[in-house]
Parts: C-alpha cells; sequence; structure tokens
C-alpha cells in the first residue's frame, strides 16, 4: 500500500541571513508575524507597513531525509504560493507558477538540503506582461498576469497583503506498480436508480507498466444495506467502473430536504495487494439552471431534483487574506452562520480561490448549495502563455477535486469580466487583444463538459445567455445591481425585476468590539485616521453618509449613533431588496447578497464582520430568507398604496389570518382589519389593501403593521427623518437565563414607538452575542432578547448598549 509522510515539521524561513522557523502549511507573513518581525498588518495602519514583504524573494528551506521500499517516491505539493523554483541538494526539480494547483516531483532515493524559493509576485507579474502586453484592469495592481489569489493585491474590501509561501500541505507519497492519479465520479439519478460512473486513472512504475491491476469501487450508503460494488480489470492506465443504488436517498438543499451522503471507496489492487486508495462523500441528486426564454426575456433558475428554487444565498469571498490560517472549524462556523441567516447557497467569488475541500465539506453536511466561480475576476486577462496553459492545467485540477461534492451545482466562468468588456471602456483600450472570452465561452465550458457532465456551467456573472443581450441586462440571466448603492436610494431596488440577483448590497462598519481591537486607542470618528484606512471603497464613507442623510439626520460628533445609524441603513437596504425580489418569484428566482463574510476588520457589506462578528444585517437575512415572509410593499405610486405580500417558500401550504393596523405615531389605532390569505408551497400570494387602511400619502404622522404568526412587517410613508416620532420610551430589567451560565435576558418593555431597537451586546462585553437584531415595537409590546457571552451585567450598561430609530 502506498506510504504517506507528511512534511509539516522541520522547515525554516530565510530572512536576510537568518532563518526563522515555519509553519507549514503557512506563509511568509505568518511566519514572520510568529517570529514578530512584522506587526499585525490588521491593526490600525500597519498594513502599509508590511507592504515590503510582497515584494522580496522568500526561500523555505528543510532537510529531505526518507528511506523506503517502495520504487517510487514522489514530493507533493497541494498549494505553493506563487512563483517558486524548487531545488534538491542544489539540483532543480522544477518551477511552479500558479497558486491554485497542485505540483508533483520524482524524488526516488534523492535526499539532502530542499530549498523553495519563491519570487516576489510583482517580479513574476510583471514578467508575464512583458510577454503578453498590458490589458485593462479596475485597481492598479497586476492579479491578471499571475495566477493568484487576485484579492490578496487589495480590493475595495480588502488589504494589498501580497502573500509567498507553501499554503496547502505538502507530503511524500512511496508508491510501487501503480498509484491512482485522479478519481472522476460522474453521479446522475434516472428513474428512481443511482448511476455512479467511476472514471478512474493512474500512473504506473516501470515494473508496472502493462501489468494487469483491478479497480474495486463501492458505493456505502447512509444506511444499513444501501450500496454497490464494481470491479474492473485493466492493463492500461484508464479505467470505468459503474455502480447502480437502487432508490437512493436523495440529497436537497437546506430547508428542501435531507443531506443523506453516501460513501465511495476505489481501490487500486494488484492481485489481492492494495496498492493505494482514495475515499469521498457523494450524494445523489439531479441539479441543472432552467434558462427558457418567456414573454419576460430568459430565465435563470436552479432546479434540482426536479424542483424549481428561489435561492437564497450570498456571496464569498476568502475568509482571511492569509488563507493558510482558515482551518475546517472556521470554515464550519462560518458557514454556519450563514445557515443561521437562513441561507441556501454561496456563491465563491472569482477574486479569491477553489476553498479548502473543508469548506465544501461542511457545505455538504449543512445544504449549502455552492456556485463556484473559476477565479477570474474584473479584469481582462490574456490568453496568451504562459498563462494560457496554467489556466486549463488549473480548471482540470480543481474540477477533478470538487466535483464529488454533492453541494457544488454551478460552475461559473467569472466575475464581470464580461460586462467589464462591455461596459467599462476595455473594448477600445484592447484594440483586438484577448483578453478572457475565450477561456469562458471556449475552454471553460469545453473542459466542464469533459470532465463533468453532471452540472451545468454558465459563462460569467452577471451574463445574459448570448452577446445578443447585454450582459447585465435586467431581463436575462443574472444580473449584479451596484448603481443602487453607488448612486441612488435603497428604494430603487424596487423599481426593476431581475430574472437572478447575484450581487448587490450595502456597506455598514463593522460591530464596535472589532474596531476597538483593529484601532487600538484611536479615537473612533467617521473619517478618524483608521477608519478611513479600514474603509477600502472609493468614496466608500461618502456612499455611507449619503445613505444615513436620505432618511435620518446625519448624526455630528457623535460616533456612535453614526455608527448604528450606518448598520440599520444597510440592513434595511438589502431587506427592502430581498422582500422585493421574493416577492415577485417566479419571475426572479434568486438573490445573493454580497457579501457574507469579512478578511479582516473593515467596513464592507459583509453581514459577519472581520472579526467573526455579526452584524443587524445579519438578522435581517434571517428574516427575509426565512421559509415565510410578511412583506408590506411600497405602492408603486401614492395611488397604489402599499401591497401585503405573503411569501411561502416551505413545503407546505401557509393560510394564515393577517391583522393589519393603520397606526399614527403615538402608537393608536385609527383603524384595523384581519385578511384571510392563503399562499401555496413554493408561491407568493399578494393582495391589495383596502383603501381605508392606507396611511396618508406623505403623511408624517400614520404608518402601517401587518401581523400574521409571530411576523410583523411595517410601513412608514416617509423617511425616518420625516416622521414625527415620539420621543422613545421603554423600560428595560435583566434576568438570568436559568442553567445557562454567563447568559442573561434582556427585556424591552416599550412606552412609546420604538423603531429598530437594537441591541449591541459587543458593548457589553466584546464576546458577547445577542440573538436577536432590528425590532420595532409598539406601545405596551415586550421584546426579549437573549445574549450570551456577558456575565452579569447592569441595567444602566444595557441602556447604553441599546439604540433605536426614533430619538431616545
Amino acid at each position: 500500500m502506498k506510504d504517506v509522510t507528511q512534511l509539516i515539521d522541520g522547515w525554516s524561513l530565510r530572512h536576510d541571513e537568518t532563518l526563522l522557523p515555519a509553519r507549514v502549511p503557512g506563509c511568509v507573513h505568518t511566519d514572520l508575524l510568529a517570529a514578530g518581525v512584522i506587526p499585525d498588518p490588521y491593526l490600525g495602519r500597519n498594513e502599509t507597513e508590511v507592504a515590503w514583504v510582497g515584494g522580496r524573494t522568500w526561500s523555505y528551506v528543510t532537510d529531505l531525509v526518507h528511506d523506503s521500499a517502495h520504487e517510487r517516491t514522489d514530493l507533493v505539493f497541494d498549494g505553493l504560493d506563487t512563483a517558486a523554483t524548487i531545488t534538491l541538494a542544489g539540483e532543480a526539480l522544477g518551477k511552479t507558477r500558479n497558486m491554485h494547483r497542485g505540483y508533483r516531483f520524482d524524488v526516488t532515493g534523492r535526499t539532502g538540503a530542499l530549498e523553495v524559493r519563491f519570487t516576489s509576485a510583482y517580479e513574476e507579474a510583471a514578467a508575464v506582461r512583458a510577454l503578453t502586453g498590458e490589458r485593462p484592469n479596475v485597481y492598479p495592481e497586476p492579479f491578471q498576469y499571475i495566477r493568484k489569489m487576485a484579492c490578496g493585491f487589495g480590493w475595495d474590501w480588502g488589504p494589498t497583503v501580497v502573500t509567498a509561501g507553501m499554503w496547502r500541505p505538502v507530503r511524500l507519497e512511496h508508491w510501487s506498480t501503480a498509484r491512482i492519479d485522479r478519481v472522476r465520479p460522474l453521479v446522475t439519478v434516472e428513474g428512481g436508480t443511482g448511476h455512479v460512473e467511476v472514471r478512474l486513472e493512474v500512473r504506473r512504475s516501470e515494473r508496472g507498466s502493462g501489468r494487469p491491476l483491478t479497480a474495486r469501487a463501492t458505493v456505502r450508503g447512509p444506511g444499513a444495506g444501501a450500496g454497490a460494488t464494481a470491479e474492473v480489470s485493466f492493463t492500461g492506465e484508464e479505467a470505468v467502473l459503474r455502480l447502480k443504488v437502487g432508490e437512493p436517498r436523495l440529497w436537497w438543499p437546506r430547508g428542501h430536504g435531507d443531506q443523506p451522503l453516501y460513501g465511495l471507496d476505489v481501490t487500486l489492487l494488484d492481485g489481492g495487494a492494495a496498492l493505494d486508495a482514495w475515499r469521498r462523500r457523494i450524494g445523489f441528486r439531479t441539479v441543472g439552471i432552467d434558462r427558457s426564454a418567456d414573454a419576460h426575456g430568459t430565465g435563470f433558475t436552479f432546479v434540482v431534483n426536479g424542483v424549481r428554487i428561489f435561492a437564497r444565498g450570498v456571496n464569498w469571498i476568502p475568509d482571511d487574506v492569509l488563507p493558510s490560517r482558515v482551518t475546517p472549524e472556521r470554515y464550519r462556523a462560518r458557514l454556519a452562520q450563514a445557515v443561521e441567516a437562513n441561507v441556501d447557497l454561496v456563491r465563491v467569488w472569482g477574486g479569491g480561490i477553489y476553498e479548502d475541500d473543508a469548506f465544501y465539506d461542511a457545505c455538504d453536511e449543512l445544504g449549502l448549495m455552492v456556485w463556484q466561480d473559476f477565479l477570474f475576476a474584473c479584469a481582462a486577462y490574456p490568453e496568451e502563455q504562459p498563462l494560457r496553459g496554467e489556466i486549463e492545467a488549473e480548471a482540470r485540477d480543481n474540477v477533478v477535486r470538487l466535483m464529488p461534492h454533492p453541494s457544488l451545482v454551478l460552475w461559473n466562468g467569472n466575475n464581470e469580466n464580461l460586462w467589464g468588456f462591455r461596459d467599462w471602456d476595455w473594448e477600445p483600450a484592447l484594440a483586438g487583444d484577448s483578453w478572457g472570452e475565450g477561456y469562458y465561452l471556449g475552454l471553460l465550458p469545453r473542459i466542464v463538459a469533459e470532465l463533468d457532465p453532471t452540472r451545468p456551467y454558465t459563462a460569467g456573472s452577471p451574463w445574459s445567455g448570448s452577446w445578443d443581450h447585454h450582459p447585465n441586462d435586467t431581463r436575462h440571466g443574472t444580473h449584479h445591481s451596484w448603481e443602487v448603492w453607488n448612486r441612488q436610494d435603497y428604494a430603487e431596488y424596487r423599481s426593476s425585476v431581475p430574472r437572478f440577483v447575484a450581487e448587490f448590497g450595502w456597506q455598514a462598519p463593522p460591530a464596535l468590539a472589532t474596531l476597538r481591537r483593529a484601532l487600538p486607542g484611536e479615537d473612533l470618528a467617521p473619517d478618524s485616521p483608521g477608519m478611513l484606512h479600514h474603509q477600502k471603497a472609493e468614496d466608500g464613507n461618502g456612499k455611507l453618509n449619503r445613505g444615513i442623510a436620505r432618511h435620518f439626520d446625519l448624526p455630528e460628533g457623535d460616533f456612535d449613533r453614526w455608527h448604528y445609524l450606518a448598520q440599520v441603513v444597510q440592513a434595511r437596504a438589502v431587506g427592502s431588496g430581498i422582500e422585493h425580489w421574493r416577492a415577485h418569484w417566479p419571475l426572479c428566482a434568486g438573490t445573493v447578497v454580497w457579501q457574507l463574510n469579512d478578511c479582516w476588520p473593515v467596513s464592507s457589506w459583509a453581514a459577519v464582520d472581520g472579526d467573526g462578528r455579526l452584524k443587524p444585517l445579519h438578522h435581517e437575512l434571517r428574516r427575509v430568507y426565512a421559509d415565510r415572509l410578511l412583506t408590506l410593499l411600497p405602492g408603486r405610486s401614492e395611488d397604489d398604496g402599499p401591497e401585503l405580500a405573503v411569501d411561502n417558500q416551505s413545503a407546505d401550504p401557509w393560510r394564515t389570518a393577517v391583522t393589519l393596523r393603520l397606526l399614527d405615531a403615538d402608537g393608536g389605532v385609527v383603524r384595523e382589519a384581519v385578511v384571510e390569505v392563503a399562499a401555496e408551497p413554493r408561491s407568493v400570494a399578494r393582495t391589495a389593501l383596502p383603501p381605508e387602511l392606507r396611511p396618508t400619502p406623505g403623511s408624517p404622522k400614520e404608518f402601517l403593521v401587518a401581523d400574521a404568526d409571530g411576523l410583523r412587517a411595517v410601513h412608514f410613508p416617509v423617511p425616518d427623518k420625516e416622521f414625527a416620532y415620539p420621543r422613545a420610551r421603554y423600560d428595560v430589567r435583566t434576568e438570568p437565563v436559568p442553567g445557562r451560565t454567563g447568559a442573561v435576558d434582556v427585556v424591552v418593555t416599550a412606552r412609546t414607538l420604538v423603531r429598530d431597537l437594537l441591541l449591541q451586546a459587543d458593548r457589553l462585553a466584546p464576546q458577547a452575542v445577542a440573538d436577536s437584531g432590528l425590532r420595532t415595537l409598539l406601545p405596551g409590546e415586550e421584546a426579549r432578547i437573549r445574549v450570551t457571552g456577558c456575565g452579569d451585567v447592569r441595567v444602566a450598561a444595557v441602556r447604553a448598549a441599546l439604540f433605536s430609530a426614533d430619538p431616545a
């Protein structure tokens, strides 16, 4: 049987004339941090203090000693970041220039000093650019000339921290006769039978050449007795095994069913002796995208196991700009936060990485569909060598690596490059030069069709399906909605109904405790030096302030209220978009919020900040992505008035009595009615409101409330700053939670209308977490907010951590 030796320990990083201890997997920055050579780039403005690291050449060294009775020993790198020269005992083993693929070198019988020397990514990119010529780019960094995590060069939410190192595992593999090279399981379901076609490729030693071998594949079910086995003998380097599983349990996205996973074992044998083994988990399901033309344009609807799905998605960026620090536990924690927000789809964005298998394993188990971008974002990419060959090898490696995962439901060619070509003045600048179209419409779909025909492919996001329509046409395919954040009020989300909203979002600062940790000692203000450094978006603070000012008086000299209002506007903006687009299902078939997570502490569009703390947006996603959603949609005109939408994405009918109340600013009931509404499974019921229940257009003293089955929707006809709010009054008490150390219930009883009440739990203790976000209370109503991780707290401290949109 093949033996594997992990090469984790014994590495050193050469820094000038010094050898520093090194961790593998890791990178130069993590090793320099551990040795105290550089400050934490995430704190203050240290990012600029460590910029020199990305411009240097770095070497990792160790003594390679091994002794094996096997015929062959391979040195295997799962990930080298990025342009490296590998030498053993002074002799070159090879060179690499791609962070996103693995490498293997024959070191049979060879020992001695092993060195992995990394050229600066800037130097490598410059050399490639000299060969290919200039290409347009939305950022002044050369990431399109090197196959490396693009956002490490900086983004409008990320720092410029250009890494180098062995960011994924390194090992020795000792083998004889033959080893498994690649396994491609094609998993389908037809007529109640599960089919697994295992396509196996092997590599043979000289002694093993032409030798009859046996491949055995076994599917092990999650229940007793479920499974199948197949064997085949072969003399070449490829074999195909076909297995059938009768009536398999189907894998479903969360909210639609269970996620049963089957074990798939492939063993390579020489006679009765096992030479190598490969083990993964698979799931039986069918997946497709319905892109049918209709009266409205061209759809884009996920169909899983024959069921059409409104996708409730989030965009995912690398969870750390030093990606070797992201552990399986951290992946699971972050993805669990997505599940808590009722998310069912995660889009792995094209400026990052193909994530570790631990990411996809967690998605398999949690029922999170994965939309996987190929790694191209916001730039024109040359199609000449040496990039073209690297891109083909990278795509083949990662399609094969990721295709066993049932959570993976879509391959996407790029992020915004087709749109960029058409709208961002690239076409005249390129003057006929290559820019990536050949990848997205040629190379990549051919590779997916060859290697993984069980999954759909789309050329890009956004993409209307062909050049017959504008790439970002709302009527066709996928759409990115950024005009609203950049230039308009969030109410403008309601002005259109795209077929699928693959990106949209609104910024807000991170939690206060995150800011205090990241900007130690700073007197916080929206424009304080550290705050501005941790705001990477173009005119980001200007857009934040304009977003606030459209609805509230912009606070001057009150950072705490500015911080709260920015988070409120973020939650309202995203919530209003999702409410509107969900109400138009099935015309609109999904929303993918930009973004779930952050890679460092920063003001950004994320729902979970760089320290893992939840913004109010996360709680708002939990509400608007729930199976059942109650919405009061503003009318298309003052004459229309608000409309009630009862959105039922559950599998059961929803028949409910909706209590509608027209109230005055003091909370008094002007008029009231009960409306019976029925929404069938996976459908939306929309009802015009009786004229007598509509607030007077432009009234600063009337608002509307709808309640049903514990859900609430509110409608105010004017912006907050024009509404005649009474001064908010509420009582606060705390109650210990029996049997829960460090947990307390905060009970707030409203004496007036209290809109968008928020308890910022991290103000009580940095590790404290509240179980709810924004809440609107009517006079006499009570809100119970459970806080964990805070210990005993005084009511005065709780009051200081409570905010509301109306004056308090």
